[in-house]
């Protein structure tokens, strides 16, 4: 079976610098790399993703970025939302909230590290939540 969802570029950043392949992040972006996982961006998403990727704390090699901000293109599904008039605590979130919500109806979820910055929904999951969910 294929999921949507919305990754927060929290769970990417965390899966490129952990060593643990086991890890629940490290498995979400392997499961979008072999399409259990198909991404929901929108063209703010993949800038954001580029300029945290491009930061110079995390040394990412510029052939690493652009892989992997091309397979969500390749991969993904992009998706213009329509406004949900959610007030979050950092609003520079709310476009991956308002993505998801716009493919709800697909059964879309985000896929979080930062539950604390979303409203509590049962689609807002966290990646090990994410895992359990695409290994039942």
């Amino acid at each position: 079976m294929k999921y949507y969802a919305v990754v927060d570029t929290n769970v990417l950043i965390s899966a490129l610098l952990s060593k643990n392949e086991d890890s629940a992040t490290v498995k979400v972006m392997g499961a979008v790399f072999d399409g259990r996982i198909i991404p929901l961006y929108h063209r703010d998403i993949l800038a954001e993703y580029a300029e945290v990727l491009h930061r110079k704390k995390f040394h990412f090699d510029e052939k690493l970025i652009w892989t992997v901000l091309e397979a969500v293109r390749q991969f993904g599904v992009e998706v213009f939302p329509q406004p949900t008039g959610e007030i979050l605590a950092d609003m520079d979130d709310l476009i991956f909230y308002e993505v998801a919500m716009e493919k709800r109806e697909a059964g879309a979820y985000l896929v979080t590290g930062n539950q604390k910055h979303y409203p509590v929904r049962s689609f807002i999951v966290t990646p090990a939540e994410m895992m359990e969910i695409i290994e039942k």
